[in-house]
């Protein structure tokens, strides 16, 4: 996402418009899966990007899209859903839609666990809602020794609303693991994790409302800015975060029936 890769900036009105019909179109894209109301395409991995980017999407009936917008952005509300997360935590802001936030999770063992720091941005649009995101180095969140520093080309969530009380959820990532990792690792994204993931989004947000009455109800930083009591970045100080200035481990001869039984829960 980050223009030529070089310079920090926070995303416009054109990188949302263009992450808009990435997610809406259908040219390119190969389907993967297709099942219980989830699909999930890759796109092949092209010349200039050697990391295969994966796309799904989810119909979410009786969660309305403002809900789900505030499911995915409320950290505190994550730690209940996304068993994946080891942790996550906002580092700082940058404009009232965009911030910097650090967050770390589970891979399969005997896998090495991956982590982000990434420049985050959002914007409503009417009834439907965009957040999307990319790496970037922060001085003082370098790469840690228990984990390895994963980096995002480009991620992102756009939900649609669909009626008054239903939205339609597409979440798109361009990542690089850090990693040669196996086959049977990209398959199972495609096939199992991916559509696992976007169905525990699904029933987050039927369940948010509940929580959310017993949980801060007024508190929306990302609705209302005023709230937001993060301490101010500077994108001087952030820096665009290149896949090659990172460990690059080869976990390709890792097979896959040493699976650890908890990663059925991805």
């Amino acid at each position: 996402m980050s223009r030529e890769g070089e310079m920090v900036y926070i995303p416009d009105d054109s990188d949302f418009s263009s992450f808009r019909d990435q997610c809406e179109s259908l040219e390119g894209w190969h389907c993967q899966y297709n099942k219980a109301g989830v699909t999930v395409w890759s796109q092949g991995q092209e010349e200039s990007c050697a990391v295969q980017k994966i796309k799904t999407c989810i119909s979410c009936k009786d969660v309305p899209a403002e809900t789900l917008y505030d499911v995915l952005h409320d950290t505190r509300y994550r730690k209940k859903w996304d068993s994946n997360m080891i942790e996550t935590y906002d580092i700082g802001r940058l404009t009232v839609n965009a911030d910097v936030g650090y967050y770390s999770w589970k891979c399969p063992s005997p896998l090495k666990n991956r982590d982000f720091v990434t420049l985050r941005s959002w914007l409503p649009l009417g009834n439907d809602y965009m957040i999307i995101n990319y790496s970037v180095k922060h001085p003082k969140y370098p790469p840690r020794k228990d984990f390895v520093r994963a980096v995002s080309l480009q991620t992102g969530y756009l939900i649609k609303a669909n009626g008054a009380g239903a939205c339609v959820l597409y979440y798109l990532t361009q990542v690089d693991p850090r990693g040669s990792l196996p086959k049977w690792v990209v398959n199972r994204v495609s096939q199992f994790v991916a559509p696992k993931a976007m169905k525990k989004i699904y029933k987050a947000g039927l369940k948010y409302p509940e929580w959310k009455r017993k949980h801060d109800p007024g508190y929306k930083p990302w609705v209302y800015p005023e709230q937001n009591t993060l301490p101010s970045v500077s994108l001087a100080d952030l820096s665009v975060q290149h896949a090659d200035s990172l460990e690059n481990i080869d976990e390709t001869g890792l097979p896959e029936d040493h699976l650890s039984t908890s990663d059925h829960e991805a």
